[in-house]
């Protein structure tokens, strides 16, 4: 009975080769269900717009300012097949569908986005490798099936070049989002240098060194960004038994344990050619 609530294990992960690949995957193996009405808003925009938007062109590079073929690019970059094996537990009222639809939406209900410890965050269903024996136990009318699959996941790999949209600054640095992902953070160090926080409008400003003088960057809430991913943290946010600590400290614990996130990466855009896309656009 215990298994049903276990944590999927996994077994390996392999690397999308390309954005077509990735739509064929999307298409093929993504239920309905799950593009419809599983996924929040953000998630349902990239799986479906990799089946709409058009390929990029062979001659394409990260530096395109083309952006449909860059949505592409970032989802066939940033997304990694993992190999899991879990048991999975059909109520009653699921046996007159195929076994392996059931074990489909049981699988994306359970794991579609959430992250997995030391994975990345779960986006959905590829396939199903292998379906092993089923049982009922006394006292549970349910099967309960051991299945093997691979998991669309993302996760993107350490000096990956992406793009997102700046969500706001602070003392802490720049707060990036790509739209399904918020956690990323760009520190002040990983900054164009010199850079300063004008703490009257609340934002980071690259003091740009020319010929005729320093000129104000400011990188605003809402534009566009391309950074490199430098670091990345997880942290296990799995509920834990009570301790004998006092009640007070106990809570404040709890609460900084909520406000943690699980997956975080971590950018920088010390380089040429990283930063506001409009910094670097040719006139």
């Amino acid at each position: 009975m215990r298994a049903r609530n276990k944590a999927p294990s996994v077994k390996s992960k392999t690397a999308f080769s390309s954005s077509k690949r990735l739509r064929r995957v999307v298409k093929r193996r993504c239920p309905v269900f799950c593009v419809r009405s599983r996924l929040p808003a953000t998630l349902r925009f990239l799986i479906e717009g990799a089946l709409t938007l058009p390929l990029p062109s062979d001659s394409w590079s990260p530096w395109s300012r083309d952006r449909e073929a860059g949505t592409l690019l970032l989802l066939a970059t940033m997304f990694v097949l993992v190999e899991m094996t879990d048991t999975v537990r059909i109520p009653p009222w699921q046996f007159e569908r195929k076994l392996n639809d059931a074990i489909t939406e049981e699988l994306n209900k359970k794991l579609a986005n959430k992250v997995v410890y030391n994975v990345g965050l779960c986006i959905c269903l590829y396939d199903i490798t292998k379906l092993e024996d089923s049982y009922i136990f006394p006292g549970d009318g349910a099967s309960h099936t051991k299945v093997h699959f691979r998991y669309v996941v993302f996760h993107p790999f350490l000096d990956e070049i992406l793009v997102g949209v700046i969500k706001g600054c602070s003392l802490e640095g720049v707060r990036v989002s790509l739209g399904f992902f918020d956690d990323i953070i760009i520190p002040p160090e990983s900054l164009q240098q010199p850079a300063k926080f004008d703490e009257a409008e609340q934002v980071w400003v690259w003091e740009y060194e020319t010929e005729e003088g320093a000129h104000d960057l400011y990188m605003d809430t809402g534009e566009e960004i391309r950074f490199r991913v430098v670091d990345e943290t997880f942290i296990d946010t799995s509920p834990t038994g009570p301790s004998s600590a006092e009640p007070s400290t106990s809570s404040a614990t709890e609460e900084v344990q909520k406000k943690e996130a699980p997956y975080t990466l971590v950018g920088s855009i010390s380089e040429p050619g990283l930063g506001l896309l409009s910094w670097w656009t040719n006139s």
